[in-house]
């Protein structure tokens, strides 16, 4: 016998990483959401480029991406035996953890030049982990691209309230301070 799994085997491997990825990348999403967001007056106060979406398309599409990362992460996951499995997995955690900070820069600490990088980064990395994804399996790269694309959109958007707003908007207002001066 020189097969190391059935396929039933393989599909049950994969269900049960799904039914752990999938959660946990929209854990993490989630979460990281709430380190900040646009109900603040700071970002109210700001001139929303002319590409910027309706409100409801941001929870719509994340929801939707981090189902796709968590099922893509499933499919690398249950590759049981192949080379460089673990590295893989790894280089997106890093890439994801890092790219989920991302709120908390633009948001919570208003700045707009910093999120970029942020996203910079996350771009960057995303292109290294996919390219390691490919060896493992073609078929979760498939799965994660509209996430490639939507980050690719998002500096792009970040980079327009930069331009739109080359101030930064009023930093630090979240409408319950007042500076007085003496």
């Amino acid at each position: 016998m020189n097969v190391l799994a059935s396929p039933a085997q393989l599909r049950a491997s994969f269900i049960r990483w799904a039914l752990f990825m999938v959660p946990l990348v929209l854990l993490i999403g989630f979460s990281a959401g709430q380190l900040g967001g646009p109900n603040t007056p700071w970002f109210a106060g700001l001139v929303k480029p002319a590409i910027y979406p309706p409100a409801i398309a941001f929870p719509i599409v994340w929801t939707t991406l981090f189902i796709l990362i968590g099922l893509a992460l499933a499919l690398v996951a249950s590759a049981w035996g192949a080379q460089g499995r673990i590295v893989a997995l790894v280089a997106f955690a890093i890439h994801f953890i890092v790219t989920q900070g991302w709120t908390l820069v633009f948001f919570g600490l208003q700045d707009m030049t910093g999120g970029l990088m942020v996203l910079g980064f996350g771009v960057a990395s995303l292109l290294v982990a996919l390219a390691l994804i490919w060896r493992v399996r073609r078929a979760a790269v498939w799965l994660l691209l509209p996430y490639l694309a939507w980050l690719c959109f998002a500096s792009a958007l970040n980079y327009a309230f930069i331009v739109a707003n080359p101030d930064g908007g009023a930093r630090g207002s979240d409408g319950a301070e007042i500076s007085v001066p003496l």
